[in-house]
């Protein structure tokens, strides 16, 4: 099988099986978007949704955001993982939107890697569910599960998986692969135990193929 071949296989299936694919944070606007995305680095949706619900009643805007001390932040946030930088970093970011963007969150890569607290990842993601770019968001889910089915190959970096997945997925249906390949992760290709005996795409998995039948 072609790598031309498999995608569209995952595609057919998850057009099937998959037609809604959206982010499981609960946001209102881009400004919420952000905020709950720096949050969700290494920690689950689930935990970030909780936090988000009370933090946007005490920072509905990012100019009340942006008027915070990095304490008063911390103590609405010191239930998600690393919650010391995570404070730094949305205070950073509130204050930079307000300064330099005029208090809008920036349609452009270039500018939202310049915001504390957003690499390529979070960027993507604004970008894809936000603007509806063809942005590929790289995080650990969609690393695992493109390298597991061989949507990726040999590679060592996120932006390696994000290049291989951007050249071969039709563009505009890149924002819903996003989505896709991480909700499969999440659910069904889990990292230390994968559910392949639920999973639709064994017949071109190439861990499936390699690692499960040789060893069955």
């Amino acid at each position: 099988m072609t790598k031309k071949e498999r995608f569209q296989f995952v595609i057919d299936y998850f057009k099937k099986h998959m037609p809604v694919a959206e982010t499981e944070l609960l946001y209102q606007s881009p400004y919420e978007l952000l905020v709950a995305v720096i949050l969700s680095a290494q920690c689950t949706d689930k935990r970030v949704n909780l936090i988000t619900t009370e933090f946007f009643r005490s920072y509905p805007t990012v100019d009340r955001l942006a008027e915070a001390s990095v304490e008063e932040v911390f103590a609405h946030i010191k239930s998600c993982s690393y919650p010391n930088n995570k404070a730094k970093h949305l205070c950073g970011m509130a204050h930079m939107l307000v300064t330099d963007f005029g208090g809008e969150v920036p349609e452009s890569m270039d500018d939202l890697q310049k915001l504390p607290g957003v690499g390529r990842k979070t960027a993507n993601v604004i970008a894809s569910v936000v603007f509806d770019k063809p942005a590929m968001a790289v995080d650990t889910h969609v690393f695992r599960v493109s390298a597991r089915i061989g949507l990726s190959t040999r590679s060592k970096t996120p932006y390696e998986t994000e290049k291989q997945l951007v050249k071969y997925f039709p563009e505009e249906i890149i924002p819903l692969a996003h989505h896709w390949l991480i909700l499969h992760g999440r659910y069904t290709c889990l990292a230390r135990k994968p559910k392949c005996g639920e999973c639709g795409l064994t017949s071109v998995c190439k861990h499936y193929q390699q690692t499960v039948l040789k060893t069955s």
